[in-house]
Formats: C-alpha cells, structure tokens, sequence
C-alpha cells in the first residue's frame, strides 16, 4: 500500500509501497522513529485513514472498496481500538463504558464472554466504579475491556500504555498479551517502548514508510538493540 499528502514538490509519501500479513491470534507491535509512518500504517489497516494506492483486506473483507457506511459498520462490528487517551465516558460506569458500544449498536453482550473478559483484565470488584474514582491503570483496563467484549477480529492500540507509569502499563500489556494467549485476539500495537514491545509475538519495524525489518519472540534489550541501528531521522544504519 502507498500513503501519500500533497502533490508535485511538497509530496509526501508517508507509506511507501508497505506490505504486510497480520497473523491471526498473534500480538503484533509495530516501532520505528517519529515519523517512520507507524501511526499511518495502523490507521490505514484498521480502515481510519484512506490509502493512496493499494489494498488492505481483514479476513476476506477488502476494506479499501467500501463505502463510508460500510466501512464505518465494520469498524463497529470487527474491529477493536484502544488508544493512549482511554476515551472513557466520565458519567458512566465501568461496566457501562465496557458495554457501550454494544449498547450503541444494539446488540446484546455475550454475558460468559464479558465475565471472562472482566476476570481476564481484573475489573471484577470494579464495575461499579466511575473512570474518576480509578487509576490511570484501571482505566486503561477499562479500555482495554471494552475493546475485547465486543469479540472483535482485530484490536489496534496506538501507543495505549503511554499515559501510564511503568507498573501500571505493564499491568495493561499484561491483560492484553493474555488476551492473545487465554482468548485468542489478535492485537497491532503501535509503541516506541522496547519493554512493550517485548509483550509482542512478532516487531515489525518501520523507517522512512517501508518495514526495514521484523523479529519473533522480542526481548526488551534485543529490541531496544535493534532501534539503536535507526539515526535521528529514521534511517537504517
């Protein structure tokens, strides 16, 4: 797929000529530098930005044809997103923001589902709580939760531990590699953080919008190895 903004001398091509398999049950975390087209590249699979050029299928489903209403169904129904802010609603309660977007399009929880997704991201003495009376950790849960109920066929995170402290965030990677592991999702995580990373089953590394490399079964110091071959501008040494 290619990305591109503007034409003639001022553009910029922000994907270029990118392609990429996601597996199926697999914890992928996509890295590289500012700017590297990390965020452009989550944004296109998961159907919240157009491409330039190229398609982007999820399952049989080729995304990049769909109309607006379509599109939009599809990202209600088969897609899950988790991001940094955790975009809670602050009248509702946990439990109300965990079901919400089943409530919107008006569908019933899979009641064993959502007990075994609140035991797996440990929200269970929690559900009565308002966002303001938990922490920024739990919160995430929350988002967290909310993005599994639903049994999406693919969950996005975009930089989602990176209002939270180190414990906090680990507790959150925690759930969500667990969720992988215990529940079968598949997760894309976009982050800059070789210890997140290592959560992941599978880097992908990306430099000046081409994926320069990937690595199975990360460590935080095999990572953090492999982001010091990247210069100030992202390029690979």
């Amino acid at each position: 797929m290619v990305k591109a903004y503007g034409s003639g001398e001022t553009r910029v091509v922000a994907l270029d000529h990118v392609d990429v398999d996601i597996a199926r049950g697999q914890f992928t975390a996509i890295m590289g530098p500012s700017g590297s087209g990390k965020s452009t590249l989550m944004h296109c699979v998961a159907g919240l930005d157009t491409v330039t050029s190229g398609e982007i299928y999820i399952d049989e489903t080729e995304i990049t044809k769909l109309k607006d209403k379509k599109l939009t169904k599809l990202r209600r129904d088969r897609i899950g997103f988790i991001f940094q802010a955790f975009n809670l609603l602050p009248t509702l309660s946990a439990i109300e923001n965990i079901t919400l977007p089943m409530d919107i399009a008006g569908r019933k929880p899979d009641r064993a589902w959502l007990d075994r997704v609140v035991e797996t991201v440990g929200l269970a003495g929690r559900l009565k709580h308002r966002p303001n009376q938990l922490s920024g950790g739990q919160q995430q849960r929350v988002a967290v939760a909310r993005a599994l109920a639903a049994r999406p066929e693919i969950i996005f995170g975009d930089e989602p531990t990176g209002n939270l402290d180190s414990r906090a965030g680990a507790e959150v990677l925690g759930f969500l590699k667990r969720s992988v592991d215990e529940l079968g999702q598949t997760i894309v995580m976009v982050t800059h953080d070789p210890v997140a990373a290592s959560y992941a089953n599978r880097v992908l590394y990306l430099a000046d919008g081409r994926i320069v490399d990937e690595m199975y079964n990360p460590t935080a110091d095999l990572v953090l190895e492999r982001m010091k071959h990247f210069d100030a501008r992202g390029r690979v040494s």
